[in-house]
């Protein structure tokens, strides 16, 4: 198993398939690729499973709260084992307003250093730059509990590119 980034270095490279449900309720499915240009930081969020209660906390939570994440540029990216299929009932059970992306064998939490040998993964959270820096990190021991917004967008607004101390 690979480790879990440094903060300062870059995350290692993807592109997996995800899909996200517009607020017309059209499902949108492509690829992901973290080498994909945008204009502000990435929160890729690892979460255990589709339809469990924490996750489904954590993310019901972050889309509640997602202007705020807009207001600060950021992306927000839910990556889990899960195929489209469950992505798109979670995502439309839920209103969830970001795409969840399919890692179905588990390669991008293998490749972070999230993944746990026959549990599936850590619930875990990177904050990345423009440029796929780690910026910010944390990764749950248990993972009954998780990264509220609050937490997030105030790294967010502290990280900059030029100061990769925050861990």
């Amino acid at each position: 198993m690979s480790k879990v980034p440094d903060v300062g270095t870059r995350a290692p490279d993807f592109t997996v398939p995800g899909v996200v449900v517009g607020t017309d309720g059209e499902a949108r499915r492509g690829d992901y690729s973290l080498t994909a240009p945008r204009s502000g930081p990435l929160v890729l969020v690892f979460y255990p499973g589709d339809n469990t209660p924490v996750c489904t906390k954590q993310l019901c939570s972050y889309t509640s709260e997602f202007e705020r994440f807009k207001a600060v540029d950021a992306t927000v990216w839910g990556i889990s084992p899960q195929g489209l299929d469950s992505h798109e009932t979670f995502a439309r059970r839920h209103a969830l307003s970001f795409p969840l992306l399919a890692d179905t064998d588990r390669t991008v939490a293998r490749a972070f250093g999230v993944a746990v040998p026959g549990l599936g993964l850590r619930r875990s959270v990177f904050i990345l730059d423009t440029d796929g820096t780690v910026r910010w990190r944390h990764v749950a021991v248990l993972g009954l509990t998780f990264q509220d917004v609050n937490t997030l967008t105030e790294h967010l607004t502290t990280t900059t590119t030029d100061d990769p101390t925050h861990d």
